[in-house]
Formats: C-alpha cells, structure tokens, sequence
C-alpha cells in the first residue's frame, strides 16, 4: 500500500503493535481493484477529529478500501482464540486489519480497523473478503445501535472492491471501516492463556487495564478487578440487547469485547413477536444463541475469561478458583438489576416495588401467547394507543393492564411524566428486518442507497415518535417466521 499524505486528520498512534509479537502479525491490506465509498459517516468522521471533507472521496475511499495507509499507520492482524458454539478453535483476524488507534480531539484512544481487507496468516482457508450486503447490515445495526444508547462498535464508511467474492453465489465485494473502542475480547486471553507464557497473559492484561480501567491499574489485586470491570459491562450491556429485543445471532466468545461493546455484527436481528426462542441465525441450528439464552451464555463467556486469568488471580490454584468463581457469581445478580431496572422504566415506573419483577414477567408472558411484538406493544403501552394492538381485548391482558395503572398509581409522577420516562425507554422505531432486507436489497442488487440512507434518518433519533417512525413501525401483512439472517463470511 502506498503512503497517503492527505491532510485528513489521522492522528494515530500503534499501542497494540507494542505487546508481545505472539498477539498479531504485522501485514498491509491487499489492494482492490478499484475501490468506490458507498457510504460515508460525516458525524463519526468529524467527532473522531477527521477531516470528513477530505475522506469523503476518492482518495477516501483508496484508504478505506487498503490501497492507501493513512499517515502514522501499522497496520496488523490480531491473533485471538476462542469458543465457537462451544468448540474451541484457533481464530484471529482473518479478513481484517487494524490500522492503528485514532486519538481524538477530546483525548480518546479508538481502533480503525478494516473488515474485509484480505487474507491473513489467520484467514484458515478463506479469502479474506466480505460482501456489500453483510457490510451495509453491520453499518445499518452497529448505528441504529448507537443510536439506540447501547454501546457498540460504529461505522465509518463502507467501500466496494470492483471484485466479485464467491459465497453461495458470487456478490459483489466491499470493505467495512469499523471503529472500535479496541478489539481486545474474551478470546484475545484465551489465546494468551493456552499458546503463551505467564508474561504474555500479564502484558496483555496489563494493557487492558491501561487502556479501559486506568483507574484501577495500580491496585494490588488489579487482576480480580479486570474481571469485575468487565463483568459488570457486559451485565449492563446484555440487559439493554433485551430491553430493545437484540438477538446478536453469534455470542461466542471471540464476539465479546472486554471494553463491553457490541462487536461483530453478523446474523444479528431485531425481533418482531416476543419469543425467548427467537432464533435469526441460519448456523445456530439448536438455538444456542437464541434471546432468552443471551444471559446465560454472556455468562458462560465470562466464566471462560475468568478461567484464563487464574495464573493472574492467585498462586495457589485452588484459591484462583474460588476468587474467580466468587465474582462469576456475582454475574446473574448484575445482570437481573440492570434488566429489572430497564423494564421497570419501559412500563413507566420510577420507584421500587418487590412485585415488579412479577408484573413485568407477566406481562412478556402475555406477549409469548399472544404472539405480541415486542417494540409496538410497549410503544402502544407508552402512547395509551392499544386499538389495534395485539393484545387489545385480551381478557388476561385487561387484568394486567388494571394491576398496573393500580401499580401507577403507587407513585408520585404525574401521567405526564410516566408518558415522558416511557418514551426515554421505548424507541418508537428499530431496524425492522422487512426494512433492513428491503434497504439491502436496492442497494447491492441495484445501486440504489435512497432506501438504506432514508431508512437511516428514520433510526438516527428512535426516541424521537415522529409521524415517520410510526410509518415504519407498521408490520408487514404477513411476518416470516422462517426468517434467518447469514454471517457472509
């Protein structure tokens, strides 16, 4: 890759290039043909310090697309391992690259990583590419995710290669520019813990503790407190995926990044009619990853974390344990306060009340039989609008529906203020799969983005209610149960 010296507001810095040579292997992208920006995020761009001008062009695009490295990169494939539906394999970038780390005006540290770039010494067999499809779908989610208040991995800019990539049918290729606060995940350590030395597992949490928990780097029992910090994000971030009805589609555990951000984006879907079951994934063929099983297995990753960071933890083997199994523990209880806390302000209430777990768990019991969409019946609980909703003259749900105005009025806010606390917790709009499809669509089959970027305003502000957003909340006549969305790797 030649050089570029545009004056774009790269200010990078190659923290991760400084750990031990076992973490990565250090390469360029390999060039494309001719690469061209489909989509551009002008606001990320300019909040990162970028010159969103200058990116938003042809010589943007050479960067995004790995023919150009921008000034002050190194780029480098990671080298992770992990469980993948419960199978450990070797893993590792294998159709990316990280540039380097943008420092941003306001100081922050964030990856730059190219998705799609080419094959890597981790690319076991593939070709290293992705397709426009699956590339615009990360854009699409990991934003309307941002938007939604959840943290996640965003989206600079999405290139196509001028090359055809063979999947189940040749598609055309694309390269996604993610930006991440790092791509440290749970399998980075179980790489460190069973192909490297003790020194290796300590300089990569040693790392981690100065990029994320600075604030605790210092502390004598710093190792036990790494995976407390990062128990307690993914027991937040897990609960906000349920309360918008997130089902992420591959939660294994090089999916999990320790900064608690939603990373990897690949069959992932909102859903339509509750259901613990729901399952998008056309590989998750037993339902591992299905909604209701998001919980568990965040916690099963966690317990695969905490397993590598034994030798850190104590020298007494038998004591590693016990400390990590101690704060494992400690997981569910995390996890269930910030659900409980989340549920309780989509139904309006600001105070606590030991039945509320009942009366939320009953109402989603509701919605299974009833077969109720998720999004619309909260918005429809938010906007007192229940004509037409799927539960409007169910007798069991009147019942409900009595005990929890009765629940209202246990509290001192006014109807105005539950209105108002409601719809802070209830986006009025989520990237519906019918919409998402049709957006994919227009755009890799016939170069039409009018869809994807209209479809991209709707979800910029989902709180909002706007007459659009109700617009787009309509579901189709007939929802497809079969539904099932495809990684494209």
């Amino acid at each position: 890759m030649q050089q570029a010296k545009l004056e774009t507001g790269w200010n990078l810095d190659n923290s991760y290039a400084r750990l031990p040579q076992i973490f990565f292997t250090s390469q360029g992208a390999v060039p494309v043909e001719s690469p061209k920006l489909l989509i551009f995020n002008t606001l990320l761009a300019t909040s990162l310090g970028l010159n969103a001008e200058v990116l938003n062009s042809e010589k943007g695009a050479a960067v995004y697309g790995g023919n150009l490295t921008p000034e002050g990169a190194e780029p480098l494939a990671q080298a992770y391992a992990g469980h993948q539906f419960g199978n450990f394999n070797m893993l590792g970038d294998g159709r990316a690259l990280l540039l380097g780390e943008q420092i941003t005006p306001q100081g922050e540290r964030v990856d730059i990583q190219l998705k799609g770039s080419g094959r890597t010494p981790y690319s076991r067999g593939g070709d290293g590419r992705a397709a426009v499809g699956p590339m615009l779908r990360e854009y699409i989610i990991s934003e309307a995710m941002h938007a939604l208040g959840i943290p996640t991995t965003r989206s600079l800019a999405v290139v196509s290669t001028g090359e055809n990539i063979v999947r189940e049918t040749q598609r055309p290729g694309a390269i996604l520019t993610r930006v991440a606060a790092s791509h440290i995940r749970v399998a980075t350590f179980q790489y460190a813990a069973r192909w490297g030395a003790i020194e290796d597992l300590r300089a990569l949490a040693d790392y981690t503790l100065q990029r994320h928990f600075p604030q605790i780097q210092g502390d004598e029992d710093r190792y036990l407190r790494l995976l407390q910090e990062v128990i307690k994000l993914q027991a937040a971030l897990i609960a906000q995926w349920q309360r918008v009805g997130f089902i992420h589609g591959v939660m294994n555990t090089d999916n999990m990044a320790i900064s608690g951000e939603t990373i990897d984006y690949g069959p992932c879907a909102f859903m339509d009619a509750y259901n613990p079951g729901t399952v998008f994934s056309s590989i998750d063929t037993q339902g591992r990853y299905a909604y209701g099983n998001q919980p568990y297995i965040a916690g099963w990753n966690l317990a695969r974390l905490a397993e590598t960071l034994l030798p850190l933890l104590h020298e007494d083997e038998e004591q590693a344990v016990q400390i990590a199994q101690d704060a494992i523990a400690q997981f569910s209880e995390l996890y269930h306060y910030h659900w409980l806390s989340g549920m309780r302000a989509k139904i309006g209430l600001f105070n606590e009340e030991a039945e509320d777990d009942t009366l939320i768990k009953e109402l989603l019991e509701l919605m299974e039989k009833h077969s109720a969409d998720y999004t619309n019946t909260f918005v429809a609980l938010t906007l007192g609008a229940l004509e037409g909703s799927d539960l409007n003259g169910e007798p069991d749900f009147t019942e409900w529906h009595v005990r929890w105005q009765a629940r209202l009025g246990r509290q001192s806010e006014s109807k105005d203020e539950v209105i108002q606390h409601m719809k802070r917790n209830n986006p009025a709009v989520i990237p519906r799969n019918d919409r998402v499809e049709e957006a994919l669509e227009r755009a890799e089959n016939h170069g039409d983005y009018s869809v994807m970027h209209q479809l991209l305003a709707i979800l910029q502000d989902p709180y909002a209610y706007t007459p659009e957003q109700a617009e787009n909340a309509i579901l189709p006549v007939s929802c497809d149960p079969s539904y099932r969305t495809f990684c494209g790797t």
